[in-house]
């Protein structure tokens, strides 16, 4: 093992990572203040020690900031690494540590031996056998078959939110088990996907990430503590080689587009996994911890708007640069059709925490000409106080509106005052979304995702149980707007029961018929539940996993969210993709409130009804909607429909199954008289399809017209 090598050239500071160059590779990383870099190159991801150290010596193998080199003879597979030497100076916000094996913050294969250990990255003492490698890849070497992005509009768009190991990890799933909880277990579940209508999938974190960032032995299972903004999560991939988890990855994306269903990644660039002080030195940290993270204190602490430990400086040029080649690579090289961004807020703040009016990042993707077209979604908000739904800053990012979720629980259990917040969020949101001519898609609605109670235990339980989780119940929301409606928990009684079931199509069918953009969350769709555990992070098991029995037991309500689909696009047959902003779209679909009585929707605190008369964004159905979150049932005043065609019944949640839906407009039950008596905490939907005629291009005249 020697420290020098006449063979290595000096090489050039750009790309940054290990790039692939004829003869051999070149090698470039960056750390501002470190006073010479080693490169590691390594036989097994299990070595005690490198089979070969190069020395980059600041007098030839750095340029600014860039450390690099150019070594001949490496090929794509090899394992590397780096050792960073400089200060060990905390209280100055410097970690150099040369005992530490450090991952290329642009490596875009992990490689994870047998002994990883945590623990001891935080520690002092060499690494080596228990420390991650980053691996050289091929951008080039996978096939394609002409696969590119989707691009499907927004406003044709319905969003599954899943994890990619709790899909098919659970022994009923049906998937062999060593394809379980993997990319390739995945695709073999498409057509389920398929046949319920969902158009795309927002995975939970698949960068590689620290599982064992737990309490005690629990496992990091939602994965939101990343290790590499660049590298496929290895324990997703059914193939243990390192080079193995792009190609399955890629497989999944093609696979998917094949299907007509998009990808988009829930990424995470506001944190990493190596925490705060006293955390692991893996990566960032031991490379220019100045540099990457957003320090206070005159360097000394480290800002933590995430609440897990540390944030990333995102508006610092580097930082601001490694995410916007990060999303650059998932878009270019593997094909993916989206992002959500976690905690997206903290991405807006600048060095002294304060949230910047035009935080430069933010503007950056939101301008990306690589990017044009990608989905953007936000989280709007951050553990620090920012909350930005409705106010997030840019042209073309979509919000995940909280509002939305907890004014429809709150309006479906009951709660008195909320019935006109419930009007706006049917509406798309204007009192969010109108003041800047935002589109309707500009809000994504949903009432669960991964963080929080899963839709049957929303109306199962009235408080988190989380003892499993090792915080004596402490983690976790205690406001969920949830209700158990007469016993915690599973129930044998069939009053309680018939409840339940009625209030999840309830929120179902608000969140699938509102205007915006709809999400649903993995397995909500045959009441999965997680026993009252509202924040399952660690819990890698079956409390966790979908139970695909429940697929089968559920089937009633697997029919209802697929007809719910079915008729949303039915109502919304025709629309482009066209941004109309929301304003406008509300004016052609001529929305007219009511309450029991035609015209006049009483907004009183203590009401719990509502109804509403509106166009379709196609403008070939004429629709009526009523609410009864009221314990007894209510008649209705019906409006009249157009003259030439009469109500149909699409939905009546206080119908047992199947009447509750028909997914079919023209089959469905015709509805005559003028009103209609609606069982208490119910919804009815009613379709007119307008008959035109021949030559009509249906802009002569407006059915509020007729």
């Amino acid at each position: 093992m020697s420290k020098s090598d006449d063979s290595v050239q000096v090489g050039d500071p750009h790309p940054l990572g290990a790039s692939l160059r004829p003869g051999g590779v070149s090698f470039c990383v960056m750390a501002h203040h470190a006073e010479w870099i080693d490169l590691l190159l390594y036989d097994h991801v299990d070595a005690d020690e490198p089979a070969r150290v190069i020395r980059c010596d600041p007098s030839h193998h750095r340029t600014n900031d860039y450390w690099h080199c150019f070594v001949p003879g490496i090929q794509v597979g090899q394992l590397y690494a780096y050792r960073a030497h400089g200060p060990y100076d905390p209280d100055s916000g410097f970690y150099f540590d040369s005992d530490k094996v450090l991952l290329d913050s642009y490596g875009k294969g992990v490689a994870v031996p047998t002994a990883y250990d945590r623990e001891a990255a935080c520690k002092a003492g060499r690494n080596d056998r228990t420390a991650c490698k980053s691996v050289v890849t091929d951008d080039r070497a996978y096939d394609w078959e002409g696969d590119r992005p989707l691009r499907r509009p927004f406003s044709q768009t319905v969003i599954y939110e899943m994890h990619v190991r709790g899909f098919t990890r659970h022994p009923s799933s049906g998937v062999a088990a060593e394809r379980r909880g993997t990319y390739a277990g995945l695709i073999e579940k498409i057509p389920y996907l398929v046949d319920l209508g969902i158009t795309a999938i927002e995975l939970m974190p698949v960068f590689q990430y620290d599982w064992q960032e737990a309490p005690g032995d629990r496992i990091n299972y939602w994965g939101y503590s990343p290790m590499s903004f660049f590298a496929p999560h290895h324990a997703y991939s059914s193939d243990s080689h390192p080079l193995g988890v792009l190609d399955e990855f890629r497989d999944m994306v093609k696979a998917v587009h094949r299907a007509g269903i998009e990808v988009i990644l829930d990424v995470v660039y506001n944190h990493t996994s190596e925490a705060g002080t006293g955390g692991p030195i893996t990566c960032w940290r031991g490379l220019d911890n100045r540099g990457y993270y957003l320090l206070q204190d005159n360097n000394r602490v480290y800002a933590n708007y995430s609440g897990t430990g540390n944030v990333l400086n995102a508006n610092r040029a580097v930082v601001r640069r490694l995410i916007r080649d990060s999303l650059h690579y998932w878009v270019q090289v593997m094909h993916v059709d989206g992002f959500r961004f976690d905690l997206a807020s903290i991405l807006s703040r600048d060095i002294t925490g304060h949230p910047l009016p035009n935080p430069p990042l933010l503007w950056d993707i939101d301008t990306d000409p690589i990017l044009a077209g990608a989905k953007l979604i936000v989280e709007a908000w951050d553990p620090g106080g920012l909350y930005q739904v409705g106010s997030f800053v840019g042209n073309y990012w979509k919000e995940w509106n909280g509002k939305f979720r907890d004014d429809v629980r709150a309006f479906v259990r009951g709660d008195a005052g909320m019935v006109p917040k419930v009007a706006k969020r049917l509406i798309g949101s204007p009192d969010l979304y109108a003041h800047e001519r935002q589109e309707a898609e500009q809000s994504v609605n949903f009432i669960t995702a991964h963080d929080g109670f899963t839709l049957n235990d929303l109306v199962s339980y009235n408080h988190k149980h989380n003892e499993a989780n090792g915080h004596a119940n402490g983690d976790g929301f205690d406001y969920n707007l949830s209700c158990n409606y007469g016993e915690e928990g599973p129930t044998d009684d069939p009053e309680i029961e018939a409840v339940r079931s009625r209030q999840i199509r309830n929120m179902l069918a608000i969140t699938l018929l509102s205007l915006g953009a709809p999400m649903l969350t993995m397995g909500d769709e045959a009441r999965r539940t997680q026993n009252g555990n509202n924040n399952a992070y660690c819990q890698d098991n079956e409390l966790s996993w979908l139970d695909w029995t429940l697929v089968e037991r559920h089937a009633d309500l697997r029919r209802f969210v697929r007809q719910l689909i079915q008729l949303r696009f039915q109502r919304d047959a025709v629309r482009t993709g066209d941004r109309v902003p929301l304003i406008e779209l509300l004016e052609r679909a001529r929305v007219r409130f009511h309450g029991v009585h035609v015209n006049h929707p009483d907004w009183s605190r203590a009401s719990r009804s509502l109804a509403l008369s509106a166009t379709s964004l196609s403008g070939h159905i004429y629709m009526y909607f009523a609410l009864n979150m009221y314990w007894e049932p209510l008649s209705f005043e019906l409006p009249a429909p157009p003259r030439t065609s009469p109500w149909r019944r699409g939905i009546d949640t206080g119908l047992a199954p199947p009447d509750d839906i028909t997914g079919d407009l023209a089959t469905a039950p015709v509805v005559s008289g003028p009103s209609y008596l609606l069982e208490s905490r119910s919804i009815l939907a009613l379709f007119s399809p307008v008959t035109r005629p021949p030559g009509s291009t249906g802009t002569e005249r407006r059915l509020d017209d007729e």
